[in-house]
């Protein structure tokens, strides 16, 4: 399968062109599937339901209890007559025999919903990989949008003071000298949102992953992916572990019907057990008996005992028919469920698909834009140069160019998102379909295979270690992102300076202009 060499095959490369300290984005999943707390949340909750099998198992198995106590009569306590005082012990064993059914279809409901756990498991892997491929991609995405703005700022800074030149030489007006100053000002602005941005965005990507993203490489190229939307939907329906999850889901709702039916049955069961009494000297005595006489009787008295028992259910208040309607509108619902969770398949995929679709052209049409932005900004700079083209023209052919930019980067993000959400919603962004070797891989079927035929009342689990990491102690150092200085071009409180008007001009400054009388 394509996807299954997609990360492994550009592992190497992208260690040969990568600075020493770049993490990759394989380095990125691998971190979130071993250090996610949503992750081993999950699996977690997987060892819960794969316990649900032995539960269902115990119900067939011999039953054993035992019973001790010391018992005092209340009558003629001065003389202990009759047995007054016991000791008993006893032990109990029953052995279902036949119980309608019941415990098998328990077993199968059980053995069902591990099944659709595991899919569960495998949805959530899946939406965890999707959630790190975006944090990876937005802080990329927010970096080159931050470097681009700085750029711009750059730039207007240079123009800013060329303008604030050929104004005193006479060769502008205040009026450029003020539209340079304003996109400056509105320049910073967008800068400082785009370091807030990236703030955000790496922030997510320090709670999806589980730590700070110092330096981020480009990403693989995506695998192939279906050449139509059919395709894709095609893939999801056989693949989708949502409808493997709602499959066995709705086959575990069957056999609960199945269980809850089984009670009106008898049951048949082997009993036996063995009892022990011991009168501690107080059977049959009485004051004036001789004590030759309280020889006669036991003190001590054992009994076992063994037998078959049936139990036939004959009314039980109508509760057995109120389980199994119950039962029955929970497999209906799973049931629909099962369409409903069809139909979101389908959507999922189809919007994934058109959504990278829709990316890619936006990508070519950026591109496009890019290039013809470039070559009107480097005319319009030229023509300014002879005089045919004002400051102004320069300087929104200069943030064309720019929103051109950050329109380009951020298409090359949504196609790349939309198409690792396409693999995700075709069921091809797992572990072990993506070929994550930072490790082992988790086995669900191992857990299950070591709990499935437990018996034993006391073999429980260690006491649990957190596998997830913690994000509190780790200190962000984000060299990106800094407090905008006041900027001497425009004022120490950033606003728009006063610029005096040069000898011979026939621009007016606002400061020094007098009002005509009224």
């Amino acid at each position: 399968m394509v996807t299954r060499r997609w990360l492994a095959g550009v592992a190497g490369a992208a260690l040969c062109v990568s600075p020493a300290m770049a993490d990759t984005l394989k380095d990125a999943l691998v971190q979130a599937y071993g250090t996610s707390p949503v992750l081993a949340g999950a699996r977690a909750q997987l060892r819960g339901v794969d316990e649900g099998v032995p539960i269902a198992k115990a119900n067939a198995r011999l039953q054993v209890s035992a019973t001790i106590g010391v018992t005092q009569s209340t009558d003629g306590l001065t003389t202990f007559e009759n047995g007054g005082r016991a000791l008993t012990g006893g032990l109990n064993l029953s052995y279902p025999l036949f119980q309608g059914g019941r415990v098998k279809n328990a077993i199968n409901a059980a053995e069902a919903r591990v099944i659709a756990g595991r899919a569960d498991l495998r949805t959530t892997e899946g939406n965890l990989f999707t959630q790190a491929v975006s944090a990876y991609m937005n802080v990329i995405r927010d970096q080159s949008v931050v470097e681009l703005n700085a750029s711009n700022v750059r730039v207007l800074e240079t123009n800013l003071r060329a303008s604030r030149d050929r104004f005193q030489v006479g060769d502008l007006t205040r009026t450029d000298v003020a539209q340079s100053e304003a996109r400056l000002a509105i320049a910073r602005s967008q800068l400082a949102t785009a370091q807030g941005n990236l703030t955000a965005s790496r922030e997510t990507y320090r709670q999806v992953v589980g730590k700070w993203p110092e330096k981020l490489d480009q990403p693989p190229a995506l695998p192939k992916l279906p050449a139509t939307a059919d395709d894709a939907v095609k893939i999801a329906l056989s693949n989708a572990p949502t409808i493997a999850s709602v499959t066995a889901n709705t086959q575990a709702a069957g056999y609960d019907v199945r269980t809850a039916s089984a009670q009106r049955l008898p049951v048949f069961s082997v009993t036996g057990g063995t009892s022990y009494s011991d009168y501690l000297n107080t059977r049959a005595q009485s004051s004036g008996q001789p004590a030759s006489l309280n020889d006669q009787f036991d003190q001590t008295v054992g009994q076992n005992r063994i037998g078959l028992q049936m139990t036939v259910p004959l009314y039980q208040g109508g509760g057995v028919a109120a389980r199994v309607r119950q039962a029955q509108a929970q497999e209906s619902a799973a049931l629909e469920q099962g369409i409903d969770v069809e139909r979101r398949v389908i959507a999922t995929t189809r919007a994934a698909y058109a959504n990278f679709s829709a990316a890619g052209e936006a990508i070519r049409a950026n591109q496009q834009a890019v290039s013809a932005n470039r070559l009107a900004l480097e005319g319009a700079r030229a023509e300014n140069t002879a005089g045919t083209r004002t400051v102004i023209e320069v300087l929104n052919a200069e943030q064309e160019y720019l929103n051109a930019q950050v329109a380009l980067v951020t298409a090359q993000r949504d196609q790349y998102v939309a198409g690792f959400a396409l693999l995700n919603a075709m069921g091809q962004a797992q572990a072990d379909v993506l070929n994550l070797d930072g490790g082992a891989l988790y086995d669900p079927v191992a857990h299950y295979g070591q709990v499935r035929n437990r018996f034993g009342d006391w073999s429980d689990d260690s006491k649990y270690k957190t596998t997830s990491v913690h994000t509190t102690g780790e200190t962000p150092k984000d060299a990106d992102v800094q407090p905008l200085a006041p900027d001497p071009l425009l004022g120490t409180d950033n606003s728009v300076a006063t610029m005096p008007a040069p000898a011979g001009s026939l621009v007016p400054n606002p400061a020094n202009v007098t009002r005509p009388p009224q």
